[in-house]
């Protein structure tokens, strides 16, 4: 369920109940995620007292990634992103882009499992995203 009241909109989340939102804050993946081709707007939330966000659809409560940024944990960790998504982002150095990792939580948690092979590529530049 969204309300819009003003430049804040009202979104259920998965993990942090009812928040109010920012439409500028809002992230925009034009092509939606693998396996979610209709999902294409989504929000980043901390969880409070961690190095995680989460990556909160604004249309669909229950759909929530776990995201890590991957250098502190992998310091070798190096990807490249294709001149076709430099383009779309309007990326022209790598200070305007913010890269993360969708986390696959696993009980225990260290059986976690981070996804390295499909960065999540986020820029504030153009509001939009690649994955």
């Amino acid at each position: 369920m969204r309300k819009q009241e003003g430049r804040f909109m009202n979104i259920d989340t998965k993990y942090h109940g009812t928040v109010a939102v920012k439409e500028e804050d809002i992230i925009h993946f034009p092509h939606g995620l693998p396996g979610f081709a209709d999902e294409k707007r989504f929000v980043l939330l901390p969880l409070a007292d961690t190095p995680f966000v989460i990556l909160q659809s604004v249309e669909t409560p229950a759909l929530g990634f776990v995201l890590i940024e991957p250098f502190s944990y992998f310091p070798t960790y190096e990807f490249e992103l294709d001149e076709a998504t430099v383009e779309q982002l309007n990326i022209e150095s790598e200070r305007d882009v913010a890269v993360y990792v969708i986390l696959t939580v696993a009980d225990p948690f260290h059986e976690t499992t981070a996804n390295l092979q499909a960065p999540v590529s986020l820029t504030s530049i153009s509001a939009s995203a690649s994955k």
